[in-house]
């Protein structure tokens, strides 16, 4: 099995590609706010909007761009998806009222949907099928690092130099990109032609892979678990008064994450999913319990790397299940109806946990959800788990 080529050429380009997609992507996430604030007058909410509203964007477009994928070319929707993003993020240059900043970061989330799901698609197509859990525990590294990465850049330059320096920043990144594109070959979908008709549609099936939704549905709450990590992580370090161990949290997630996923992606093609699946449930949610017990900053980080051993695995071995289940020609449905339902529990988690917050306090919501993510093992177990995973048909040809 390891005698079949991974690391090509094309699955080089599509990792970094994604790489320098999400770092744009976190560098203008974790800067907006403070800008809408400060140079729009922008109040808390309002700014809140202008961050959120880039989600939106995302989802919206995964739901479209995963039917259109595959008719219209891989490699084009990636372009596509990258001068858009490109485009956007220079608009941003241009921004003088709330308004404008409303629409300008919701049409930028959906150019983001578009590219996203595009690099994941081609990343699936290039990845040979013995090989796929360990292929995409690696592509999924990008995202790890920039997770890393990004946050820690885009609030060091803006409060070091300026907002325009990180729209600067993010700008280099995309252009990087579709230079880089420009010497990827991808291996498009060869579609019948009573394929294409039914792709023409407008049922269900041609916005979501019926495949893929089981393990979809268990990403939910996998996304809602880690929606409490990362949007009142902050928060809670400086309630604890851990504030400074809590800045290094996500680079020790990060490079756990590193660290676990060739393992883990491994042994997901030798020994099959659920032999990674369940200890990564249970160590997710020990995390969380970790998370809720934290009195000192070495336990706080200690949680961060079982985070990283627990959730970053789930993430990289879901998104392959999803593409393993499914057939070869709809790869970009199975990638952006697994996205939306993840990207949906990460982007509710924080309106639907903020609720809780009041009742059960930081250390009562994340052992909450360490129950939330043993209870998910049961539904994996219902959903997926129970029967056996064949991959998808191959209908696949170089293009």
């Amino acid at each position: 099995m390891n005698n079949v080529k991974l690391w090509t050429r094309d699955f080089l380009i599509d990792s970094i590609t994604n790489l320098f997609i999400y770092l744009a992507f976190y560098l203008l996430m974790v800067t907006i706010t403070t800008y809408a604030m400060d140079n729009l007058q922008a109040s808390p909410s309002e700014a809140g909007l202008a961050s959120g509203i880039f989600i939106v964007g995302t989802l919206i477009a995964r739901v479209f761009v995963g039917k259109a994928i595959d008719r219209v070319g891989r490699k084009k929707t990636l372009y596509v998806g990258l001068v858009l993003f490109l485009g956007m993020t220079l608009l941003h240059f241009g921004v003088n009222n709330l308004v404008f900043l409303v629409v300008i970061r919701f049409l930028h989330g959906a150019a983001f949907g578009i590219a996203a799901t595009a690099t994941g698609t081609i990343a699936a197509s290039v990845i040979p099928h013995e090989r796929r859990g360990e292929g995409i525990s690696y592509y999924a590294m990008s995202l790890a690092l920039a997770s890393a990465i990004g946050p820690f850049l885009g609030m060091f330059i803006n409060q070091q130099g300026s907002f325009n320096m990180v729209l600067l920043l993010a700008a280099i990144l995309v252009l990087a990109s579709l230079i880089a594109v420009l010497f990827l070959r991808v291996p498009e979908a060869e579609l019948t032609e009573e394929q294409l008709v039914k792709m023409k549609g407008v049922a269900l099936s041609n916005f979501f892979e019926a495949q893929a939704i089981p393990i979809s549905l268990v990403s939910i709450f996998i996304g809602l678990g880690y929606s409490s990590i990362l949007s009142f992580m902050a928060v809670y370090a400086r309630e604890i008064n851990l504030a400074d161990a809590g800045s290094f949290f996500f680079i020790v997630y990060a490079i756990a994450t590193l660290i676990s996923r060739p393992l883990t992606g491994r042994w997901f093609d030798q020994k099959g999913e659920n032999f990674v699946m369940y200890p990564a449930f249970l160590v997710f949610a020990l995390s969380l319990v970790i998370l809720s017990q934290a009195y000192q900053g070495s336990i706080l980080l200690l949680a961060g790397i079982f985070v990283g051993f627990g959730y970053g695995t789930l993430l990289s071995s879901s998104q392959a299940i999803a593409v393993k289940v499914s057939p070869r020609h709809r790869l970009g449905l199975a990638t952006s109806t697994f996205y939306i339902f993840l990207d949906g529990g990460v982007g509710i988690g924080p309106f639907l946990l903020g609720f809780l917050i009041p009742i059960t306090g930081f250390r009562g919501l994340y052992m909450s959800m360490a129950i939330v993510l043993l209870c998910c093992t049961f539904l994996y177990y219902f959903l997926h788990g129970r029967k056996p995973a064949e991959y998808g048909e191959e209908l696949v040809t170089e293009g």
